[in-house]
C-alpha cells in the first residue's frame, strides 16, 4: 500500500491509475477512484451566495461503469457566471457550437486524462460521479485547465546553511504558498489559463498576481517584477499534469492543471522574491514541506515527485 501511495502521489494520473487496476487485483478499484475524487464529493458545494447540496455519491458508486439508475443529482449553475466574458453560455443557448474533446477556437476542451463522454449534449467527468450537475462556479463546461508554480528554496539557518532534518538527515525544502481568499486554505500560486494563453504565460501571470501583488504596482514596478519574473522562470520541470479533485468540480465540469516546478538552489533569485499577497490571495509565505503538508485540492500530490527531484527531506 505504502508503494501504491507514493506512486499515486506523484503521478496522479487517471490511465496509470487504470494501469493499476490489471496489476493490483488485491486492492479495490473503488479505493482508487476514492482517493483522486474526495474532495469534489463534499456535501456542500461552494458558492457562498447560495447553499447547494450535493447527492452523498458513496466511493463504490463513483464510477460511471456502475450501474445507478436512481442516480439524479440536484442541477446547478451559478447566475454570477452567467454573461461574463470569459465563462461559455449555457448549453441551451443555440448559438454555442462547442467542439468537444479538441481545440475550440482559442479555448482548449481537450481533457489531460483522455476523451470524455458527452451525453445528452453534456460533457460527463471522466472520473466519475459528483453529486451535483450542471456547471456549478465553473467557466467552462467540460474541462477548466490551470496551471500551478511550484517555487521552492533551501530552508537555511542563521548562518545560511541549509537546515537538516534531524530525523532523515536530508535538507528541508521550502515553498511559496498562498493563502486563498475563496475557502482561506493554503495551496500553490496558480490559476485559470485564459483563452489564448499558453502554460507558460499563465504560470508566470498568477504567481505575480497572487505572490507579488503585481496588479497593486507603479508601472515601474510592474516592469521590474516581469523582467524578474521572465528570467527566473526558464528552467522548470513539469511535475504533473492531469485532472486535480477540486471542490469546485461538477459531472459536467471539472478542474486540470500542469504543475510546475522552479527551484532556487542558492536562495539568490526566486528565493528573494518581496512576497506580498494580492488578487485572489490573502496571505503569502515560504511553507516548510513535509509529508504531513494540508493544502487545496489535491495540491499536496504534486511535492513527492519534487522531493525527489531534489533529494530533500519528506
Amino acid at each position: 500500500m505504502m508503494h501504491f501511495r507514493c506512486v499515486l502521489c506523484a503521478t496522479w494520473c487517471f490511465y496509470f491509475i487504470k494501469t493499476l487496476y490489471a496489476q493490483r487485483s488485491d486492492i479495490s478499484k473503488f479505493n482508487f477512484v476514492a482517493m483522486i475524487h474526495h474532495k469534489c464529493r463534499n456535501n456542500i458545494y461552494p458558492d457562498f451566495k447560495n447553499s447547494i447540496s450535493r447527492l452523498a455519491v458513496p466511493d463504490e458508486k463513483v464510477s460511471w461503469d456502475i450501474p445507478w439508475p436512481e442516480y439524479n443529482p440536484p442541477n446547478y449553475t451559478s447566475e454570477s457566471i452567467k454573461g461574463q466574458v470569459w465563462a461559455d453560455p449555457d448549453l441551451t443557448d443555440s448559438s454555442f457550437q462547442p467542439s468537444w474533446n479538441r481545440l475550440d477556437g482559442k479555448v482548449n476542451r481537450e481533457s489531460y486524462v483522455g476523451e470524455y463522454k458527452i451525453i445528452d449534449g453534456r460533457p460527463l467527468n471522466p472520473i466519475g460521479r459528483t453529486g451535483l450537475q450542471g456547471r456549478g462556479i465553473l467557466g467552462k463546461w467540460g474541462p477548466n485547465h490551470a496551471a500551478d508554480p511550484i517555487v521552492t528554496r533551501w530552508k537555511r539557518n542563521q548562518n545560511g546553511e541549509k537546515q537538516m532534518n534531524s530525523t532523515s538527515g536530508k535538507p528541508m525544502l521550502q515553498f511559496v504558498a498562498i493563502k486563498r481568499r475563496d475557502t482561506g486554505e493554503w495551496a500553490l500560486p496558480g490559476g485559470m489559463v485564459d483563452a489564448g494563453e499558453s502554460i507558460s504565460q499563465t504560470l508566470k501571470r498568477e504567481f505575480l498576481e497572487e505572490a507579488l501583488n503585481f496588479l497593486e504596482k507603479s508601472d515601474e514596478e510592474k516592469i521590474e517584477l516581469k523582467k524578474q519574473i521572465e528570467k527566473k522562470f526558464t528552467d522548470g520541470s513539469e511535475i504533473y499534469k492531469g485532472y486535480v479533485d477540486d471542490h469546485r468540480n461538477t459531472d459536467n465540469a471539472w478542474m486540470e492543471t500542469v504543475a510546475v516546478h522552479f527551484h532556487d538552489d542558492d536562495n539568490k533569485s526566486l528565493g528573494v522574491l518581496p512576497l506580498h499577497a494580492g488578487d485572489d490571495a490573502v496571505g503569502v509565505r515560504w511553507m516548510d514541506i513535509d509529508r504531513n503538508l494540508m493544502l487545496y485540492a489535491n495540491h499536496c500530490a504534486f511535492f513527492e515527485k519534487v522531493i525527489e527531484r531534489v533529494q530533500a527531506n519528506w
